[in-house]
Parts: C-alpha cells; structure tokens; sequence
C-alpha cells in the first residue's frame, strides 16, 4: 500500500484531535473534581451516582425531621415537668389545708393559689411550638383547652331541650357521660369500662348509685359480695363541662426519620390534660372555699390529685422512652450519612492526583505528537528542487 504525504498527515491531525479530546477530559475532571461530566461517558457512573444521591438526600431529609422532633418532644417533656410540679403544688396544698386547725380564710387563701395554678395549668396544656398546639393530637391549629366551657351551672343538664351529648360530669377523678339507652331518669355512667358505677339526674336532684362490699352485722366485710349503694350529690360535689372543653384529640403526629419508620411524637393530651383533671382541681378550690368542709373532705380528694399525678408521671416516662429511641436513631442516622457520602463520592469523585499525572502525562504525549506532526508535515517538493 502506498503511503502518501497527505495520509501521514491526515493521521497526524487525527491523533493530535484524540489528545485534544484526552485534554478536555482530564481537565473537566480538574475542574469540577468529577470523573464525568455527562451521562455518556460512563453510564454505570452516572446510574449508580443517582441512586447514591437519593440516598443521601433521604439521609438528610430525616435529619431535618429530627430537629422538629426534639423540638416537639424537649417541649412537651419541658411542659408536663412544670405541669407535674404545679400538681404537687396543689397536693401540698390540699394535705395542709386538711389539717383542721386551719380557719376557712387561710384555705380561702389556698384556693386561691390553686385556682392560680389551675390557669397555669390551662396555659401549659395550650402550649404552642413552632406556632403548633403540642397537646391537641394532629388538631395542632386550635388550643386544647377552653376554660369558659368549664365549671357549668349544673341546671343546664336539666334545662329544656338540652342537648346531653354535649356535656359531662366529673366526680371523683371520673368522667361521667350521659347513656341514651338507659331511659328516664337521666343516666350518667362512667366512661371507664371497668367501673360501673353511674349517677342518675332527676328533678333537678343528683344521685350517686355505686358498689360497695356487704358486711355482716359485725361489720365484717364479704369477700366477693357487693351491693348497691345510693349517695346524694350536691352542686359543688361535682362538675359540669362540656365535652370539648378539653379535647378529645388521642391521633398521633407521626414523623418519619428513617424509611418506613414513624415516630409519634406528641403526648396524648387524654393522659394528662382532661376534664377529670380541671373538674377536680376546680372541686377543690369549690371545698375550700366553702367554711363548713372539714379535714377529713379534703383528704378524701388528694386520691385523685394522686391518680393525675401518676398519670403525668406515666406519660413522661413513655416520652422519655421514645426520646431514647429517637437520639439513638441520630447516632445511626449519623452513621447513614458519613457512609452514603462516602460511597457517593468513591463512585463520581475524581482522584485528584492520579488526574494531575494523567494530565502531565497527556500534556507530554500530545508535544512529542504535535513535535512528530511538525516534522512529517514540513518536508516539500521545492525541498527537492534545490
């Protein structure tokens, strides 16, 4: 095969275009300290570099997730810790004010300060973060807690037309709530399934219908043996609100901080903030204030101030838990991200020293090849004709 002049030249040209091309290469990869620039220089690369990104920007995600549940869960434990302090408060106050050698002006004076702790109580179970009500379920634009539907005249059970489903009564650290299938009289029973205890509204008048054990006529009690007993309540023996004085919101505000993992991250408002827990706070203050209570009523109520304060206790235990959960799901959130970087950048970065001697490398290639075309392209026919 003949080799021309213009073919030595021809393939000249085209070599020096590839370290041309090789050039650009390597300095994209300078430049932007990735190994491509576009999909089609390495396809597995760029596949592979969209899964590992997804990766990392879910790792991310749920750790911005993680700042709006500490946010929700350090204030909501900050809440009911104020909360279980303001109770124990009032129980000091109640064990004081049981001992008969207080006058009716000093337990006055005591309701007072409870009726006080009773609005603090309020505003915490009203708490907002981040402009959202913490204790009102998934209902996070609308407080949980409105005290004028609180402490109802008991005669708007027993007004015309009264719509019972609205209302109900607290006694005794019980909700009770009216029972349509009960018939005439009015029926009030107790909401909790074990207990079957109920109060009964008729002619204006409130009667307690409970169980207690027999005795014999040495007063004896029967093991196993109940009977029903009657008791007659008055006005200030028990409150009347209306159901959504408190709500009733139990949904949880679920947060994902991993895949398919949901945390709730409120607290049942239920647990704590209820009826029974203002009703009885509210009785309390109503004894107090009356001058003819005696030691032994107001010791009668610390059982339930007892039963709430456990009832705080408990839920701030069980956020404490989940909390627990939660830090140790940023350790391994933390973990996520440091090995999903790692591996998003082994797949696109570049090796910067290995692209520095590539390149000086090339830059050496393409001068001995720019050198050899210089010559292979120089010589003439009039070099000839001398």
């Amino acid at each position: 095969m003949r080799v021309t002049q213009s073919m030595l030249a021809h393939n000249s040209l085209g070599h020096i275009h590839k370290g041309y091309n090789n050039l650009g290469n390597i300095m994209d990869q300078l430049s932007t300290g990735k190994k491509i620039t576009r999909a089609s220089q390495d396809p597995v690369v760029a596949m592979n570099g969209m899964r590992y990104r997804t990766q990392v920007t879910e790792v991310e995600q749920f750790k911005r997730n993680l700042s709006e549940v500490y946010n929700w869960m350090e204030s909501s434990d900050s809440a009911l810790d104020t909360s279980t302090q303001a109770m124990h408060r009032i129980r000091e106050l109640a064990i004081q004010a049981s001992n008969d050698t207080y006058e009716s002006g000093q337990r006055a004076n005591m309701a007072s300060e409870i009726e006080q702790l009773l609005e603090h109580l309020a505003s915490i179970a009203n708490t907002k973060t981040n402009n959202k009500y913490i204790f009102n379920g998934t209902n996070t634009t609308n407080p949980p807690v409105d005290m004028d539907l609180m402490n109802l005249e008991p005669g708007v059970l027993s007004a015309p037309g009264a719509n019972q489903d609205l209302y109900e009564i607290s006694y005794n650290g019980e909700i009770y709530r009216y029972d349509p299938e009960a018939g005439e009289p009015l029926h009030y029973v107790n909401i909790n399934e074990d207990e079957d205890d109920y109060i009964i509204l008729e002619n204006e008048s409130f009667t307690y219908h409970f169980q207690a054990p027999v005795t014999n006529e040495q007063g004896v009690v029967q093991p196993g043996e109940t009977e029903e007993q009657t008791q007659n309540l008055r006005a200030e023996d028990f409150i009347v609100s209306q159901r959504n004085a408190v709500s009733t919101n139990t949904q949880n505000v679920d947060i994902e901080l991993m895949k398919g993992i949901n945390i709730p991250v409120n607290s049942n408002p239920q647990k704590v903030f209820s009826n029974a827990l203002f009703g009885d706070i509210k009785h309390l203050t109503r004894v107090l204030e009356d001058p003819t209570t005696k030691g032994s009523d107001i010791s009668s109520l610390i059982g339930s101030l007892d039963k709430h304060i456990d009832n705080m206790v408990n839920e701030r235990a069980e956020l404490g838990a989940r909390i627990n959960r939660v830090e140790m799901m940023d350790t391994r959130l933390n973990e996520q991200e440091v090995i999903a970087k790692r591996i998003l950048s082994d797949n696109e970065d570049a090796d910067l020293e290995k692209v520095i001697i590539d390149l000086q490398m090339q830059e050496n290639v393409h001068r001995a090849a720019m050198a050899a075309g210089a010559r292979i392209m120089q010589p003439t026919l009039m070099d000839f004709l001398r």
